[in-house]
């Protein structure tokens, strides 16, 4: 899986859940950026992120994503590695 499918996705789930289908992801994109992306946001974006690409993150990783790039590399990585 690549790069451009992946943000594709995430897409996808931000415009859906944030309700805003203007939503474009940049890898520098962060919580900062997007209006309503708070911990309880961040919770449902992960189980949704979990949930899209069958994966699980472990919360010693989360603590260490800060972007949506972050997120992208740690996906990749862990559908890679299957």
């Amino acid at each position: 899986m690549d790069d451009t499918n992946i943000y594709e996705r995430l897409t996808l789930i931000f415009r859906e859940l944030f309700e805003d289908p203007k939503i474009v992801l940049k890898p520098e994109t962060s919580e900062s950026d997007i209006a309503g992306w708070d911990s309880f946001a961040n919770a449902s974006l992960i189980a949704a992120f979990e949930k899209e690409f069958a994966i699980r993150f472990r919360t010693a990783e989360l603590q260490t994503l800060r972007n949506v790039g972050d997120f992208v590399n740690a996906i990749r990585s862990k559908v890679q590695g299957r």
